[in-house]
Formats: C-alpha cells, sequence, structure tokens
C-alpha cells in the first residue's frame, strides 16, 4: 500500500490550484511539515538538526519560527526550498509531496512558487552581477516575460516598489547600503511572483531604523499579492507584530505553537517562558530590575514516559509528556494571563531564576576546552601505541576533551585490530614451524 501511495505522488508533476483545507480552522493549508528529521554527517559525527518537527502554514499568514542561533530554524527553511535533503519525514506543498525526489516539472515549479530572502544581504547577492541581471535571472530562467521591453518594464516596476529607482539598475550591490541590498534582495524574490517566501531573519542583519522600512514593504507585498510568509527570527520582540502564528524551536524540536497573542499571553512550555523574559525593555532603570529566567532542560523527565506535541485546545500546540500536558491544560482553561516578563521591587537584589543547575557547571558543560583540538596525531600515536591510546582515552572522556577521545578511540581500535592480525600471521607461521 505504501509503494503504490509513493508511486502515485512521484506520478503529480504539478500543483494543484489550492491545497487541502484543515478540517479545524476551515483554511487552506499552503505548507505542511509532518515529522520532519534533517541529519548532517554520518556515524559517530551525525548531527540531528531537525527532530520530528510538524507543522502547517495557512494560505496568506505569516508564520514566524523563532528560537535561539543553532536551534534548526533557517535548517528548516533551507528544506522547504529543497536545499537540505530530509533524513525523515516528507514536505507537502498544496497536499502534494515536494520533499525526495519529484519530478523535474514539479521541481520548477517549486523553485518559482517559493522564493527565500537570505539573513545576509551582503552576501547573497553576486557581486560581479549588476543590479539589473540579479533582478532579471528568475525571470530569465524562467521566461516569465514576453520580449525585452516587458522584461525591462517588470524590472523597474519592481525596483521601485521596494523603494529604490531606475537608475541604480545599472549599479552592483557593493554601492548600496545593508537596507538597500535587502531592498534588491526582496525585490530578486517578488519579480518572480511566488505564493510563499521563506524569509530568514531579514532584518537581524540592519540597522534599527531600516529594519520597520523593511518590514513594512513586506507587509504591504502580502497584502497586495496575498503572500505567505516563513518568517525566521530569534527576535521575539519583533514577531509579536508582524506574525499570525508562532512556532517555537529548541534544539531541534518544536515546542509550541499557537497564534502570536495566544503565545504571549500563555508561554506555557519553559523554554517560551525563558524567550520571552530575555525580551528587551526599553526603558533601562526597568531592564536592570527585570527578573531572567534562565531554561533548564533536565527539569523534564522523559525516561519513561516519551513527550509529544499535543493540541491542548485554543489551536495551541505544547511538547510534553502526559503529566506535563494536564498541567499545561490545567493553566490554559484558568484563562488568567501568565507573567513571563517580571520586575523586581527597587530596592531588591536581583537574582538570575535558575531551575536546578549550578552555574559553575553549566558553564563546565558550555565551554569546550581550549586544548581539545581532536589532532590527527592522537589517531597516529593511538595507532602505534594503542595501550598509551587506551590510557589516553580514559583520560580525556573524564576531563571532557570529546574530541580528542574520539581521536585516540579510533587510533586504539585500529591498533589493537592491527596487533591482532600480526599475532595471528605469527601463529599460523609459529604452527608451520613446528610442524
Amino acid at each position: 500500500m505504501a509503494a503504490m501511495k509513493q508511486e502515485t505522488e512521484t506520478r503529480v508533476s504539478h500543483l494543484p490550484e489550492h491545497g487541502p483545507i484543515d478540517q479545524k480552522t476551515g483554511r487552506e493549508v499552503l505548507l505542511s511539515l509532518k515529522n520532519v528529521d534533517i541529519t548532517f554527517g554520518k556515524g559517530d559525527d551525525a548531527v540531528r538538526a531537525v527532530q520530528n518537527a510538524s507543522f502547517d502554514i495557512y494560505k496568506g499568514e505569516t508564520f514566524s519560527l523563532v528560537g535561539e542561533s543553532g536551534s534548526g530554524k533557517t535548517t528548516i527553511g533551507r528544506a522547504v526550498i529543497r536545499v537540505n535533503p530530509l533524513a525523515n519525514g516528507e514536505i507537502d506543498y498544496k497536499g502534494v509531496r515536494i520533499s525526495g525526489k519529484i519530478p523535474h516539472t514539479l521541481d520548477r515549479e517549486i523553485i518559482r512558487n517559493i522564493q527565500m530572502v537570505f539573513q545576509d544581504p551582503a552576501a547573497c547577492l553576486n557581486e560581479r552581477a549588476t543590479v539589473d541581471y540579479i533582478i532579471s535571472e528568475g525571470l530569465y530562467n524562467f521566461h516569465l516575460f514576453e520580449n525585452e521591453a516587458d522584461r525591462v518594464k517588470k524590472v523597474e516596476n519592481m525596483i521601485e516598489q521596494v523603494g529604490l529607482l531606475p537608475e541604480h539598475l545599472t549599479r552592483y550591490p557593493h554601492e548600496f547600503s545593508g537596507g538597500q541590498r535587502q531592498r534588491i534582495g526582496i525585490a530578486r524574490a517578488m519579480v518572480m511572483e511566488p505564493e510563499m517566501v521563506v524569509a530568514d531573519e531579514p532584518i537581524s542583519a540592519l540597522d534599527v531604523s531600516i529594519r520597520a522600512q523593511v518590514l513594512n514593504l513586506m507587509k504591504k507585498f502580502q497584502e497586495e499579492k496575498e503572500l505567505t510568509y516563513l518568517f525566521i527570527a530569534h527576535d521575539l520582540s519583533v514577531v509579536r507584530f508582524i506574525s499570525d502564528r508562532i512556532g517555537v524551536i529548541y534544539k531541534g524540536h518544536i515546542v509550541e505553537i499557537a497564534e502570536a497573542e495566544e503565545l504571549f499571553n500563555f508561554p506555557l512550555h519553559p523554554y517560551t517562558h525563558s524567550l520571552i523574559s530575555a525580551i528587551p525593555i526599553p526603558d533601562p532603570e526597568l531592564e536592570k530590575r527585570k527578573v531572567l529566567y534562565t531554561y533548564d532542560p533536565s527539569i523534564h523527565d522523559y525516561s519513561t514516559d516519551q513527550p509529544e506535541l499535543v493540541d491542548i485546545g485554543h489551536n495551541h500546540f505544547v511538547y510534553g509528556n502526559k503529566k506535563e500536558i494536564e498541567e499545561y491544560k490545567a493553566v490554559r482553561e484558568k484563562g488568567v494571563p501568565l507573567k513571563p516578563i517580571q520586575i523586581a521591587e527597587e530596592g531588591t537584589e536581583i537574582k538570575r531564576v535558575e531551575t536546578a543547575i549550578d552555574e559553575a557547571k553549566l558553564q563546565e558543560f558550555l565551554v569546550q576546552p581550549p586544548h581539545d583540538t581532536g589532532s590527527i596525531w592522537y589517531v597516529v600515536l593511538s595507532f602505534l601505541l594503542p595501550i598509551l591510546g587506551l590510557v589516553g582515552m580514559l583520560l580525556f572522556k573524564k576531563f571532557r576533551h570529546i574530541r580528542n577521545y574520539k581521536q585516540c578511540r579510533k587510533g586504539t581500535i585500529a591498533g589493537f585490530v592491527m596487533l591482532g592480525i600480526i599475532l595471528a600471521v605469527f601463529l599460523v607461521l609459529f604452527a608451520f614451524v613446528v610442524i
């Protein structure tokens, strides 16, 4: 049955006009992630960047994905545009699987319909190409113009819509400021007339005064063209005011999904609580007295009862085991908004709220030892002197030199294997001599 389903999916060579309808909300689902795993590397060096991520994005909305650096936000965004392959799960666009191997015609439709605005406006533009060519490249690749006059008209119209002038088309990216370069990147994406845009922290590299202009520009395009945004960010203060729904990700796991105001009024997962408590307060006096909440994952006991992402009502999803989910439901049903940002009374001593872990131990885990280089010489020495390599393994493991430990382990295993081979050959030769 699974083989027949897969064969049916591979035959789909074009996208349908509309996606499936969510039975709960009655809205059209444009993009759907189902149990997505993304892994980099192999064997001992494999890193599971995203684990069992599932969420839907409705047509016309702004879905924001927030989390700290390295949590897997950009990895998911790059998987949506088919740059990062999936280790497990699937990504559907309008109900059609777009992850993995798909027909060439469907791949071209996805490229045109899902565009990306990148984080670094300097690195994502070709320094040797003029602005005219940068914006026109997609038009050339997909033949989206009738003649040269039509192409010029489309490019000039788009450059004016993003707040630049037609005479800027003959210039090169290095001649523009960061905000202007980001506008060029937005124009390059919008000229393709996409249905969805993956915005990977599009304002994080910009000055504060320019951020509002870029956000307003993106909002204008959304209203005019009925765009759908997957907005990747780590600044919750910005996300709150531009998002319809927000997904919070921690170390590759989606831990909470809710509408923007719902999430800020009822941040049920402790990690969401910690993110909101870290939002800066414009008043310096209040900022000094703000009580920070630090998330500690050791408060969860998932040894027997495994966690999952559960809808607790109000279109609010939280990641937890059965006991935690019941607690989250009880808090939400009370209907009393939570206050993750707390201000201590004036004159009282401010203490960071820790949840069961000592600061010194935390630094011990987080800070990598300076001499943990993982040098290839540890492999060589352990191979030549496997007994010494075994001692080195034990010492490096004790003092948390993980890279050195792995190198010694490789060399030691290879060394003992070689000694075993030599010993076996010697025994065979000795047996022949004796006989």
